[in-house]
């Protein structure tokens, strides 16, 4: 199993699709990496030697800011519109969808589990009803 950027690979895939598991690596970029590498991208990580695999790795780490470089950076611009108190930083810290999507009837992943306000089943507001009689007695 081929080790690159802290990431193990999967054996039996294609080289341009195994790439893709390390962060920061997409097919654009995965291009890029196996032009400057000039390793075929039909090849599968199982096939490849030791050699291919270090200069794999040296290339990726030489051209691409990866893994947990790249999500410290990530952190790091996200905090900082917070602390400026950005609209996007707002958006960021309330939870909510921050690139203009709509909220009313969608976004339920990124708000949650619904929560019904105001309305009560029957039994409930009865039961409510009475504690409320007995309280003022």
């Amino acid at each position: 199993m081929a080790r690159i950027a802290g990431v193990d690979l999967p054996n039996n895939k294609r080289l341009d699709i195994a790439l893709t598991y390390i962060y920061g690596i997409g097919r654009t970029n995965v291009k890029k990496v196996l032009e400057l590498s000039q390793i075929a991208p039909d090849r599968r990580v199982n096939t490849l030697t030791d050699e291919e695999v270090n200069k794999l790795g040296k290339v990726i780490e030489k051209n691409f800011v990866v893994e947990g470089d790249l999500r410290r950076e990530v952190a790091e611009n996200i905090k900082r519109l917070k602390e400026i108190g950005t609209y996007r930083g707002i958006r960021h810290s309330k939870k909510l969808p921050v690139r203009g999507q709509r909220t009313r009837s969608n976004a339920r992943t990124k708000r949650g589990k619904r929560m019904t306000i105001g309305a009560m089943k029957k039994e409930d507001r009865i039961k409510l009803e009475q504690a409320a009689k007995k309280s003022q007695s």
